[in-house]
């Protein structure tokens, strides 16, 4: 019994790790459709919307990291799974560096 239920936890959170990383590859995608669109138009906000977009999808990709934990079973698995939630939340920061930078300079030219 105790193993049918750990299969059908392992299964439903396999699945919501990849329902979420789908919506970020979703966000990533459109944000990427939105800024080629902008870059024809000449948009000057351009670079924001699209560090918006991708500092978005990066959180929906740290969070299905997260949940990814909860079906780590060795510690290897979990020092790897380690990294790239570090490097993620490493990425994730300097996008929202980046992002505060650039809404600056936009008020300063006003």
């Amino acid at each position: 019994m105790y193993h049918k239920i750990l299969t059908v936890f392992d299964s439903l959170v396999e699945y919501a790790v990849l329902l979420i990383e789908l919506v970020g590859v979703a966000i990533i995608l459109f944000a990427a459709t939105r800024a080629v669109i902008a870059l024809f138009k000449k948009n000057p906000r351009v670079r924001l919307e699209l560090a918006e977009g991708i500092a978005l999808a990066l959180e929906f990709k740290l969070g299905a990291e997260l949940l990814r934990t909860l079906t780590v079973r060795e510690w290897e698995e979990l020092l790897i799974l380690g990294a790239v939630i570090l490097l993620r939340a490493a990425m994730t920061f300097l996008i929202q560096w980046e992002i505060r930078i650039e809404k600056k300079s936009e008020q300063e030219k006003l």
